[in-house]
């Protein structure tokens, strides 16, 4: 057999490939498309917890992507008490092979992939759900796909005003200064959820909760609000569901099983359910669905995150570090 090489892009690579909004965005939206248009692949993540002492698992996605001729599984870990030991909450691995033969084809740091596509899908749900003339978002979380959420949605929006929360004040003070930095305007520090949601246009809930517990008020919603959570543990009300007028998810196949996610409680309680739900994203992309069609409707998108971004903007990745001659060439067999 004839020597099998793979591409391997560590963080630093990734870091070095530095793609911009429109890269990301337009990378993600491609993985939206195929899978509206039924060319994808798509099973329900999988979970291990290695020992509850930990206070964390590991998150298996899978997926294929026709067009882009690639499938993929990533590993992501999730480890709410990283912080402590100065590492990353979300730390992953992307490994992408062809769907003809199974050799492998790369490995790359999917960390800093993890959290660009979770805002990138964030950004295109908002695309779709928002008003288009949404001008002040409230944001709780301060993790490192909070970044991503904040800088692509203002890339789509142009914000007036910005407000971030999180549980940690150093954290907020940091996250809050890195986006004044990179955005160039001025971001507000809440000091508690409510000022920080009430009467936003876009609402996104990325807490990092140890259990569920429910810190997001359904009173606090404005008529006409989008609201996106995706935290692994609830924070939001049994009753936010109940003032929806359309709830869009990203995987039906994933939000409906499974042990984790923010609306877990509203599918077990029958709240949300196949006949309840507008639809998924992808069908918004592609035209299938409608997304917001008045002004005063109120949204809300529930993303658990596709292993199909993953492949995309991973691909997206390894195709521009080919021109630019970064990475590493190992061999695998």
């Amino acid at each position: 057999m004839d020597p099998v090489w793979f591409t391997f892009l560590n963080g630093s690579d990734v870091e070095r490939l530095a793609l911009d909004d429109t890269e990301i965005l337009t990378a993600v939206e491609d993985g939206l498309r195929a899978q509206g248009l039924g060319q994808t692949v798509i099973e329900p993540r999988v979970h291990l917890m290695p020992d509850p002492a930990f206070n964390g698992h590991f998150n298996i996605l899978r997926g294929y992507i026709a067009p882009l001729g690639l499938a993929g599984v990533k590993t992501v870990g999730d480890f709410v008490g990283n912080y402590e030991a100065g590492l990353p909450s979300e730390m992953a691995l992307l490994n992408l092979f062809d769907p003809r033969t199974g050799m492998p084809l790369a490995i790359l740091d999917a960390t800093a992939i993890t959290e660009m596509r979770t805002g990138a899908v964030t950004a295109l749900g908002a695309r779709h759900l928002a008003r288009p003339d949404a001008k002040v978002l409230g944001h709780i979380g301060a993790r490192g796909t909070s970044y991503w959420n904040v800088r692509l949605l203002d890339q789509i929006f142009d914000f007036d005003e910005i407000r971030v929360h999180s549980r940690r004040p150093e954290s907020r003070e940091a996250f809050a200064a890195r986006l004044e930095a990179d955005l160039g305007k001025r971001v507000v520090v809440t000091e508690d959820w409510r000022s920080c949601v009430e009467f936003a246009d876009i609402v996104v809930e990325a807490s990092r909760l140890e259990r569920p517990e429910p810190m997001l008020r359904t009173e606090w919603i404005a008529r006409g609000a989008l609201v996106v959570p995706y935290g692994t543990m609830s924070a939001v009300e049994l009753s936010l569901t109940d003032i929806m007028d359309k709830v869009v998810v990203d995987d039906w196949g994933q939000c409906r099983s499974g042990p984790f996610g923010a609306l877990r409680q509203h599918v077990e309680s029958g709240r949300l359910s196949e006949e309840t739900l507008h639809g998924e994203l992808c069908e918004l992309v592609v035209g299938s669905k409608p997304g917001r069609e008045r002004d005063d409707e109120t949204t809300l998108f529930w993303h658990r995150g596709l292993s199909l971004s993953d492949i995309a903007l991973g691909a997206a990745m390894l195709k521009k570090a080919e021109g630019l001659g970064i990475g590493q060439r190992l061999r695998f067999a």
